[in-house]
C-alpha cells in the first residue's frame, strides 16, 4: 500500500484538534505497512486515543449544505471537505481527481482518500479510514472508522467494512493492493485480507473466523490477539461444514464456511479467478 505523506505518530499523546488534519492529509494512520511486523502491519494507538478524544465534546452542531442537505453531529467530528480541499485540488492537479457520485454519500472527517478514488451514492466512509488510490467504493458501502483500504481495491455494491476505535490498538480491517471484495461480503473484526485475494459475494469473514484452503490443505485460524489473515492471492468462497455431533448429523445441519478454492497468478484478473472457481 501507498506510503505517500503518511507515518506513525510518536508514543506521546497527539491532540485531537490536530488530528483532523494530519488523517485528511494522510501524513498520520491508524496502521501502515511494517516489514518487521509478523503480519506486516504494525498499528499506531496513538491515533486511536487521538480519534476517541474527538467523541468526548458532546456539544453537537448542524451543517446546513446549501439547504440541500443538512447534518447535525458532535463539534468535532464534521463532514469531511470534499470538492474544495488541498487533498482535492492536488488529485486533480494530478490528473487523478476523486469522482464522488452524488446521490448521499457521506465521508467523515479525518478520512484519507488519494488520487482517483470513485464513491458511488449512497455510502458512508466513517472517520480514521484511509482508501489508497483508483480504490472504487461502490453503492450501500460502508468503510468503518479506521478501517485501510488499499490501492485499486474493488468494494462492490453492499460491502461492509468493519470499523473499530477501542480499545486503542486493537487491529483494524485492513485490505491490501488489487484486493476484489464482492457484493454484500462483510469483512470484520481485524481481518487483513492480502495482496491480490478476491472474496466472492456474501463471504463473511471475522477476526476469529475459520478459512478452510483447499489448494494448500490447511485450516486458517484467526484469534482475538492474532485476527485472521487472508492469503495473497487467494480466492475465497462461501461454501458449508457440517456439524458434528449425532443431533447435528441426524437433522443434516451444516454451518456456512469460507474456503479458499485457487489462488489467482498474474494472468488472471480478479473476475475471471472467482468465475473459474465457482463453475
Amino acid at each position: 500500500m501507498t506510503e505517500h505523506l503518511a507515518k506513525l505518530a510518536p508514543a506521546a499523546a497527539i491532540a485531537p484538534a490536530a488530528i483532523l488534519a494530519d488523517l485528511d492529509a494522510g501524513r498520520l494512520r491508524v496502521a501502515q505497512p511494517d516489514p518487521n511486523a509478523p503480519d506486516g502491519w504494525r498499528v499506531n494507538p496513538a491515533v486511536q486515543q487521538a480519534i476517541l478524544g474527538l467523541f468526548g465534546d458532546r456539544e453537537t452542531r448542524t451543517w446546513d449544505l446549501d439547504g440541500a442537505l443538512q447534518f447535525r453531529d458532535r463539534v468535532g467530528l464534521p463532514v469531511k471537505e470534499l470538492l474544495d480541499s488541498a487533498e482535492a485540488r492536488a488529485a486533480l492537479a494530478a490528473g487523478k481527481p476523486w469522482r464522488i457520485v452524488p446521490g448521499g454519500t457521506s465521508v467523515r472527517g479525518g478520512v484519507y482518500l488519494a488520487p482517483g478514488v470513485t464513491i458511488m451514492p449512497p455510502s458512508y466512509i466513517n472517520i480514521g479510514a484511509w482508501i489508497d488510490e483508483a480504490t472504487m467504493v461502490d453503492s450501500h458501502v460502508l468503510v468503518g472508522s479506521c478501517a485501510q483500504i488499499g490501492a485499486r481495491v474493488h468494494l462492490s455494491a453492499g460491502v461492509q467494512i468493519g470499523g473499530v476505535l477501542e480499545p486503542p490498538g486493537q487491529r483494524p480491517v485492513i485490505v491490501e493492493d488489487d484486493v476484489f471484495v464482492g457484493a454484500q461480503a462483510a469483512l470484520l473484526e481485524g481481518v487483513l485480507v492480502k495482496c491480490g485475494a478476491v472474496i466472492a459475494a456474501g463471504v463473511i469473514l471475522t477476526g476469529t473466523s475459520r478459512l478452510y484452503d483447499l489448494v494448500r490443505e490447511q485450516v486458517i485460524v484467526g484469534t482475538l490477539e492474532e485476527p485472521l489473515v487472508v492469503p495473497a492471492g487467494a480466492v475465497v468462497v462461501p461454501g458449508v461444514r457440517q456439524v458434528a455431533g449425532a443431533f447435528a448429523q441426524s437433522h443434516g445441519l451444516a454451518l456456512a464456511a469460507a474456503v479458499v478454492v485457487k489462488y489467482r497468478d498474474e494472468r488472471t484478473d480478479a473476475r475471471v479467478a472467482l468465475e473459474e472457481a465457482l463453475r
